[in-house]
């Protein structure tokens, strides 16, 4: 496959797929396995990164990120092995970013000083909650005292860490949502990503639902409780910046915003996916989902992709749109115009646009399009209306 090297940066995206446990709201490819060969999986996602290499050489990395599953289980020779193999492939951008998701237990927060020196630099920790009976509803293997130091070890190691909360939890009230948010604020750095609890098809949450072992707040407290998210940390000085994310101006997660913004990613590993600009097309790269199959493939071909397919100019406006509309700041006409080859008036059906335009959920104006507060809110319908 010949090389492209005129796309721009490159993110790189590496799936650990293994946890402890299953929490019960979590689609992820996540898997438990009694044992694990380290050894050779992490040979297998060198071998992997060999392979995309050649492909495309030439790229700077502006972005690693370790997710998962749980990858502050792995060891972190294995971290310095794929950020060193990463370095040799590619050159870094000046103020890359290496981020790696970690569980707040005592044991693998032990980990955070190895993980800094193989070259992480920001940690995302999944707290989820601050209330013992809400983390142990959630399936989470740590307590709120143990989350607290934590992400306070966090803080002094890493100079740029976040951590995520599920909000919506059965029985939750605005004043009990109030006072935790008001606690994950006083630890906070200058990042949080904060989640709206939704019930995924098969997850446990799912079968549990559905026996009626739990019911989630009415419309109207969901409502209620993004409002006041969205205020307090507005407030705080970390307004939202996509729908679930807040951070302070230039804090954003550098990252995730290469998936919004639709620029070049490689993912490596079980099920990661790649968006990946080669021979001036763009192309969608799936890896096998099974841990075992996805092993397998990689030590027979050198790689676990399942599928590599060209998107058609269609395609790449309904996946731009997709990611896009979830930003505050929207799409810029420029970078639409150069993901699909079309202006955006001609993209969309103007009927359409004028409509969610006056009912408040779009703004299209001569910096490009976006949802306004409202429409974020109810991206999925608005998406459905645009793409009908």
């Amino acid at each position: 496959m010949a090389a492209d090297h005129t796309s721009g940066p490159l993110a790189l995206y590496i799936h650990w797929p293994f946890c402890k446990s299953k929490c019960p709201y979590c689609d992820f490819n996540s898997h438990v396995r009694e044992r694990i060969d380290e050894a050779r999986w992490r040979a297998a996602l060198l071998a992997e990164l060999d392979h995309w290499a050649p492909a495309l050489k030439g790229r700077e990395l502006q972005s690693i990120f370790f997710g998962g599953g749980t990858p502050s289980l792995m060891a972190p020779a294995t971290a310095t092995a794929l950020v060193e193999r990463a370095a040799r492939h590619w050159s870094f951008a000046p103020a890359i970013e290496i981020t790696l998701e970690a569980n707040p237990t005592s044991v693998e927060a032990a980990r955070f000083a190895e993980l800094k020196a193989a070259g992480v630099n920001r940690v995302s920790l999944g707290v989820q909650a601050l209330d013992d009976a809400a983390l142990k509803f959630l399936g989470r293997g740590h307590n709120a005292d143990e989350a607290r130091v934590a992400v306070a070890l966090a803080a002094k190691l890493f100079p740029r860490f976040s951590f995520d909360l599920i909000y919506a939890r059965p029985g939750q009230t605005l004043a009990a949502w109030r006072q935790e948010l008001t606690s994950a604020l006083a630890m906070a750095g200058d990042h949080l990503s904060l989640y709206q609890l939704t019930i995924e098809p098969g997850t446990a949450f799912a079968t549990a639902f559905a026996r009626g072992d739990f019911r989630l707040p009415d419309d109207e407290t969901q409502g209620a409780l993004y409002e006041v998210t969205q205020d307090m940390l507005a407030g705080a000085g970390l307004p939202a910046y996509e729908i679930s994310n807040h951070a302070r101006s230039g804090q954003e997660c550098r990252h995730n915003l290469v998936y919004w913004r639709y620029q070049d990613y490689l993912g490596i590993g079980p099920g990661a996916h790649g968006r990946l600009t080669l021979d001036g097309e763009k192309r969608a790269l799936k890896n096998f989902r099974a841990p075992e199959t996805w092993l397998g493939a990689v030590e027979q071909d050198g790689h676990g992709g399942e599928e590599l397919l060209v998107l058609s100019s269609a395609e790449r406006r309904e996946e731009m749109l997709m990611m896009g509309l979830r930003l505050s700041g929207g799409i810029a006409r420029a970078d639409f115009r150069a993901a699909t080859g079309m202006e955006i008036e001609a993209a969309l059906d103007p009927a359409r646009v004028a409509s969610l335009s006056d009912s408040g959920f779009l703004a299209l104006d001569k910096h490009g399009l976006r949802a306004t507060d409202a429409g974020r809110q109810r991206l999925n319908a608005v998406l459905a209306v645009l793409l009908a």
